[in-house]
């Protein structure tokens, strides 16, 4: 399997995620009527970790503990689906509701620092190879820094902006957000440009620090309130007139989603009750299932805080 291959996961690993891969996607087709599998993948301190998500609008799951046991089925098969993903994977989450089904299935060590979950996903536009929205982290015991960027358009070029952005995050990482996106600004005047977003958390500060230049969105969750973080107009390489950052803080609990314009803006993950509870990329899963803008790149970032 290409993505396997791409993470660097062993024979063993990559044979179970390609296991989880056709059986989550065996499901969707049977139970939810159809929709789509997306495989994930980062590489962290304890090594790769790869994910398998899926994504349906059926009729939901009825009863959830008896559909993980072996030997159920509402479709005639053998049932032993979600049981045998249960056992293979490190961790697995479900979404259910009567509009649609999210499973998440992960293969390797969580990503946590300070207990901050993070996933990200990025979809490229539809039958296009390259996809022109990245992510990234870097993370330290003091603070996580998190990068959404979007390369202008689509296609090849867009990708290569993204991919640049990303290189430059990387070797930028001890700079403040601000910085790093003037940085940013600078080695994408060879590209066709990008918007992009960085968050720094700071857990045991409480606060957050975040900086974005053109269209990405970057949202702040919590039992309090609901705070949307403040990007500037403008296009890193081609024009930034403005690179500012802005600090809010950082409750517990808290919830920050960063996404792309490939992602509608009216969503409201309250009318998804008990979702917030769920892992980062069931979050994410749902923002895409039910928001996603379909003529262009998607992409989407969501870091919980479980303290």
């Amino acid at each position: 399997m290409w993505a396997a291959e791409r993470l660097g996961l062993d024979e063993v690993k990559a044979g179970e995620l390609a296991l989880l891969a056709t059986e989550v996607s065996r499901n969707v087709l049977l139970h939810g009527g159809g929709g789509e599998a997306i495989i994930l993948g980062t590489r962290n301190d304890h090594g790769p970790t790869a994910g398998v998500l899926a994504l349906d609008r059926g009729s939901g799951i009825q009863d959830v503990t008896a559909a993980l046991a072996d030997g159920y089925s509402t479709a005639g098969t053998m049932g032993g689906g979600l049981g045998a993903m249960k056992r293979i994977a490190s961790s697995l989450d479900i979404f259910t509701a009567h509009n649609g089904t999210i499973v998440f299935l992960e293969l390797g060590s969580a990503v946590r620092n300070d207990s901050l979950q993070i996933a990200g996903i990025a979809i490229p536009y539809p039958k296009e190879k390259f996809c022109g929205d990245a992510w990234a982290y870097h993370r330290t015991p003091q603070r996580t820094l998190i990068l959404l960027v979007d390369g202008l358009g689509h296609g090849w070029e867009a990708s290569e902006a993204a991919q640049e952005a990303v290189a430059v995050f990387h070797r930028h990482v001890t700079r403040s957000p601000q910085e790093i996106l003037s940085y940013m600004h600078d080695a994408l005047k060879k590209t066709r440009g990008a918007a992009a977003g960085i968050s720094e958390i700071r857990p045991t500060e409480n606060r957050l620090t975040y900086a974005g230049v053109g269209n990405t969105v970057a949202v702040v969750l919590s039992a309090k309130v609901s705070r949307n973080l403040t990007s500037h107009n403008g296009t890193l390489g081609i024009a930034a007139p403005r690179i500012q950052e802005f600090q809010v803080e950082w409750p517990a609990r808290a919830v920050l989603v960063m996404h792309s314009d490939g992602v509608q803006t009216r969503w409201d993950l309250s009318s998804y009750p008990g979702l917030l509870s769920r892992h980062p990329a069931v979050i994410g899963g749902a923002l895409l299932r039910d928001f996603r803008r379909q003529r262009d790149d998607a992409s989407v970032v969501v870091v919980k805080s479980d303290s």
